[in-house]
């Protein structure tokens, strides 16, 4: 059987390959490809190429048409007469077997999805071994449908265990299919012992939360790379491993967090990224179960990113899947010292857009709704975190009343001497 592992990258060059379509036009993708291009940075590749093609949608059998996989191969063969060998072929969708197997027989190089890059990053990342065993699983339930590709050269072996072995005989094909079942039932028993002992992880992990005691329980959510791990850090005065590279935090971390005499624990999640893989989310189950738990979810956005609605709707979208659209919230709009914007000229008359809008005129937007569910601030440059540990407060004490309402007179106790005081 032909080992699945994953190691950590080495600095290879990769080629990025996007669509344009009806539903993703051409500035949405070239989004998408920043980001694919961000992720192989973070994997350790450097891009050296973009190409996109403008379609109806993917094809089926080799997601861009055969006039640009031929456009691609010719330029790696130049690279390559030009002694600069190509690494990798990454595209921004994951492709399907019958993709993947017709795309590396006309590139022959290695070929990379976005779910495979994506994959490649979190194992690289994962350090406990919750981490290690939710990636593992992720990783077979993405090889499983794919196992054929994996045998396809068993299609160029002369003979098998009858008497022919010619093409398309049944000593050719009976090797092979029996190899791949038996590959089939390893991998599929694999998954059933590691989704049992994340079903242990999550049993003890349940019991670690129990024994919490009343304290009420905030989440730190949102797109990856948005400075949750830094923010963590300013408010529990801890040192969770941070890094301008995505999906720097995967193992969920908690801390006790004590405002004003008041104690709540903050946990760091894992970020949410477009185009998650839904076998991530799964896999994730026992690391996401502290964001179902939550008393209350601070969503961190990045507002100086030029996308950041979008990525709003990706983890609006994400906490639905997940179950907690209703939960009680408070957005946090960070990295308001790089924050930039291009002022328009007195006589462009069209529309204003994020990138030539002031942040003043910004959060007078649909964000000024908000009123104390919302504030601006700089997690690197701790601007602003006096109010944010206010509003905080202000939330966990109404919350843990209502949770805890026997409680409260312990709120006034604390009031009455800090008064005194």
């Amino acid at each position: 059987m032909k080992e699945f592992v994953i190691t950590e990258a080495q600095a290879e060059t990769a080629v990025l390959v996007g669509l344009i379509t009806p539903e993703q036009n051409e500035r949405k993708t070239n989004e998408y490809l920043d980001e694919l291009e961000f992720l192989a940075t973070t994997a350790g590749a450097v891009t050296v190429r973009r190409f996109t093609q403008r379609v109806g949608g993917p094809s089926q059998t080799s997601y861009v048409g055969k006039g640009k996989l031929d456009e691609i191969r010719a330029f790696i063969a130049a690279e390559e007469d030009a002694d600069r060998e190509i690494g990798m072929v990454i595209f921004d969708d994951e492709l399907s077997a019958k993709q993947l197997r017709n795309i590396e027989s006309v590139l022959k190089v290695k070929i990379l999805d976005r779910t495979s890059l994506i994959l490649d990053i979190f194992a690289m990342r994962a350090q406990t071994a919750n981490a290690k065993t939710q990636v593992e699983l992720a990783q077979y339930r993405y090889m499983l449908p794919r196992l054929q590709r994996l045998w396809t050269h068993l299609e160029r072996q002369g003979g098998g265990s009858g008497s022919g072995g010619g093409k398309g005989s049944v000593g050719l094909r009976g090797p092979g299919e029996t190899q791949l079942e038996m590959d089939r039932r390893i991998i599929l028993n694999r998954m059933s012992l590691l989704k049992q002992r994340l079903a242990d992880i999550d049993r003890q992990k349940s019991t670690q939360r129990s024994n919490r005691g009343r304290m009420i329980r905030v989440a730190l959510v949102g797109y990856t790379n948005v400075g949750k791990s830094t923010l963590m850090n300013l408010l529990a005065k801890s040192e969770v491993f941070a890094e301008n590279k995505l999906f720097a935090t995967l193992d969920t971390t908690v801390r006790k967090v004590i405002i004003d005499n008041l104690p709540f624990l903050l946990s760091d999640t894992v970020g949410f990224i477009r185009k998650l893989p839904t076998d991530l989310i799964e896999s994730f189950k026992s690391t996401l179960d502290e964001v179902r738990e939550a008393d209350l979810l601070v969503h961190v956005v990045d507002i100086s990113h030029p996308d950041f609605e979008e990525q709003i709707r990706v983890v609006d979208k994400t906490l639905a899947d997940l179950g907690c659209a209703d939960k009680p919230s408070m957005i946090i709009f960070n990295k308001i010292d790089a924050y930039t914007f291009t002022p328009k000229d007195d006589d462009d008359l069209t529309p204003a857009t994020r990138e030539n809008t002031p942040l003043p005129d910004l959060m007078k937007t649909w964000m000024a709704k908000l009123n104390g569910d919302c504030l601006f601030i700089s997690a690197r440059e701790r601007t602003n975190i006096d109010e944010l540990r206010t509003a905080l407060y202000t939330r966990v004490r109404e919350l843990h009343v209502q949770k805890y309402p026997y409680n409260d007179f312990l709120f006034q106790h604390y009031e009455e001497n800090d008064d005194e005081k």
